[in-house]
């Protein structure tokens, strides 16, 4: 009698905590303020490959190619107006990785950078969400000018949205393609491209738009790297949303529109990408 009162009072707290923390409208899915890291894998992406929660992004990781296939998480504007500490700048490998991640030493030497999927001025507020940040599960190889260049104007813009529309809902990953091109020790596929799926979660104004770029230097406008996140899933094999918007009709009109003017685009940063980081 004793288990059955425990399991009943059990399951009844996980019932209560998930309607506190999510809320369904006529208008579809939007989180609370705080989520809470119980409920996370919720609203991540489905995975054939095994997934990995760390305390701020969680990761799908794919052991073929030794990098994640997409790192998810949530920026918002109150963390990007806390105060910043210093960057890490320390790889490590990820020991949540059951069957072991990539290493520093692989890209010694490569010709490629170490790109980051989730940013680390995305997680800059605390030491330890910083360090998550440069486990090498979050890494893939990333050519120079791209990772300096057309990638960081997109990083720089995506945290401009996030504080004019105060929380977005990012899936980052590399579109593998064709590549055949390994380096390192553990033989980490080099990707030819790399996505942004960006997600206002809070209403009125939900808007979604997804990015394209491949991996190299780059004198294009972000503009002509826009895809609609529909595209994006048909390309990368992902359904994003699909757990996230429980109404079917707002996640078609979400992943089949882009409107570039509802997350505009710097072109200054565009012009400094041009006459400086591409240098």
């Amino acid at each position: 009698m004793t288990k059955h009162v425990l399991l009943m009072a059990s399951i009844l707290i996980v019932v209560i905590v998930a309607i506190v923390q999510f809320q369904n409208t006529d208008d579809g899915l939007f989180f609370t303020d705080d989520p809470g890291e119980a409920l996370m894998e919720l609203y991540w992406p489905e995975s054939e490959h095994p997934v990995v929660q760390h305390s701020t992004f969680t990761l799908a990781y794919d052991e073929d190619h030794e990098q994640a296939s997409w790192v998810a998480y949530i920026l918002t504007r109150e963390e990007l107006n806390r105060k910043f500490v210093d960057r890490t700048d320390w790889f490590e490998k990820d020991a949540a990785i059951p069957t072991g991640s990539a290493d520093f030493y692989d890209y010694k030497g490569s010709g490629y950078t170490k790109g980051h999927l989730v940013p680390s001025a995305d997680r800059a507020w605390n030491r330890k969400v910083n360090e998550e940040t440069f486990l090498m599960s979050n890494i893939s190889p990333q050519a120079y000018h791209f990772n300096g260049g057309v990638w960081r104007e997109l990083e720089e813009n995506v945290r401009d949205w996030a504080r004019e529309n105060d929380r977005l809902f990012i899936v980052t990953g590399p579109v593998i393609g064709q590549s055949r091109e390994r380096i390192g020790s553990n033989q980490v596929t080099v990707p030819e491209a790399f996505f942004k799926a960006i997600l206002d979660l809070d209403l009125p104004d939900q808007k979604a738009i997804a990015f394209l770029v491949s991996n190299e230097k780059s004198d294009r406008p972000l503009e002509n790297y826009t895809i609609t996140v529909s595209e994006l899933e048909n390309i990368t094999g992902i359904n994003f949303y699909d757990r996230l918007i429980p109404d079917d009709e707002l996640e078609h009109q979400l992943e089949s529109t882009i409107d570039i003017d509802k997350g505009p685009i710097d072109p200054e940063r565009f012009r400094t990408r041009i006459e400086h980081w591409n240098k």
